[in-house]
């Protein structure tokens, strides 16, 4: 038994290296067992990152591994290994691009570290940071194909993904799916990110031309394979060439480190809302599609003390996923009459204040007042503004 690692065989325009993947498997000698596959989220920031930053891994079974090995030179050589040096640029997508460079690593025994897997999903890893394999093809695709055979799996969903029928027209980027259909799976509790409730629209299919339909999440296996095969038995959805249910990475936020907690010292918002924070030791930053985190930062003041955690990017900013207030400072506001209910007014530089209606005084220039927050639990990004690995607050983090 052994772990078959796959990555980068997809640009802008094409290309899918889940489906390149379910072509491998369905191409495998009979005596070859397939069991378990992965699909594996890498470090989002990654600068040679794939269009869907993701790699794959299959668990394989066979008595015979000399033939498994000559099966899949023959197959590499012929399938894989052409879809190389394939790049789309895009005046929508700003990234720089990068030609496809796939990479295939075979684990017989010895399964790498899950620390590289951590290292893949956290940071920049270059091929020369890969631990050996028994077995390997091709070039940059290896670190993302080693990572998810070294995926220790700490917390897991599903993705079930089905690929589009071979006779449609992967340029076509409307993809037909029953809406109805999908709106009753995206009420399921074991269903999550399959449709955003504002807008109605879908969140399960790619816009891209590629052989993706769609691509059902779930935190059960059963529960994915199940919605997937809802969605497909109807009339109102195309057809499609193939079906299979991933074990993932996805909501886990395994690219994260633990929450921080720090001051702020400077808030500055740009065009379209997006903030920077400025704090004792981070800057922290919160787009303006980040809903309910952007209104958060946006509210803040100098000197409240905000709990949070994000992505860390190159330019050692922290791009904030969540976010919640956790001692906000008071606002200095002039006192109350007792008699009148009314706030008293300022009588002169270094003076007393006094009531503008029965003129008593008081020499309290100044009180503090609890400032209410907008929200005061924690605050993630919408739905569709939202990481693959970004785990729901609902789910593990203390309200």
């Amino acid at each position: 038994m052994g772990w078959l690692g796959l990555d980068d065989t997809d640009h802008l325009g094409g290309g899918c290296t889940t489906k390149t993947l379910d072509e491998l498997i369905s191409n495998l000698p009979k005596n070859v067992s397939v069991g378990e596959l992965r699909l594996v989220r890498l470090w989002p920031f990654a600068k040679q990152r794939t269009r869907g930053n993701a790699a794959v891994a299959v668990q394989l079974s066979t008595e015979k591994e000399n033939d498994l090995m000559i099966h899949l030179d023959d197959w590499w050589n012929r399938k894989i290994k052409p879809l190389a040096g394939k790049v789309t640029d895009s005046d929508d997508y700003h990234r720089e691009q990068f030609a496809t460079d796939p990479g295939m690593v075979w684990f017989s025994n010895k399964i790498p570290e899950d620390a590289f897997y951590y290292d893949a999903v956290r940071r920049e890893v270059k091929l020369s940071d890969i631990p050996d394999a028994d077995k390997s093809w091709g070039g940059h695709g290896r670190i993302g194909a080693t990572a998810a055979v070294a995926w220790s799996k700490s917390n897991i969903t599903f993705e079930a993904i089905a690929w589009r029928s071979q006779d449609g027209e992967y340029q076509e980027n409307v993809r037909r799916i029953d809406s109805k259909r999908l709106q009753e799976i995206d009420a399921m509790k074991d269903t999550f990110m399959s449709r955003d409730s504002r807008t109605g629209n879908s969140l399960i299919a790619p816009r891209g031309p590629c052989p993706v339909l769609f691509g059902v999440r779930a935190t059960t296996f059963k529960s994915a394979e199940k919605s997937a095969q809802y969605l497909i038995d109807s009339e109102e959805t195309e057809a499609i060439s193939g079906m299979r249910v991933f074990v993932t990475n996805q909501a886990s936020d395994d690219h994260l480190g633990e929450n921080m907690k720090d001051k702020v010292n400077e808030i500055e918002i740009l065009s379209r809302g997006t903030v920077i924070l400025t704090c004792t030791n981070h800057k922290i930053v919160a787009f303006a599609e980040s809903g309910k985190i952007k209104l958060l930062s946006q509210w803040l003041k100098k000197g409240d003390e905000v709990e949070f955690n994000g992505l860390h990017s190159p330019d050692e900013t922290i791009h904030l996923e969540r976010l919640r207030i956790i001692n906000p400072v008071p606002e200095k506001t002039r006192p109350m009459c007792e008699k009148c209910n009314v706030r008293m007014k300022s009588m002169g530089t270094n003076q007393a204040v006094r009531c503008p209606k029965c003129r008593i005084k008081s020499d309290i220039l100044w009180i503090d007042e609890p400032r209410k927050p907008p929200f005061e639990n924690w605050v993630q990004a919408p739905l569709d503004s939202r990481r693959h690995l970004t785990r729901p607050i609902e789910w593990n983090v203390s309200q």
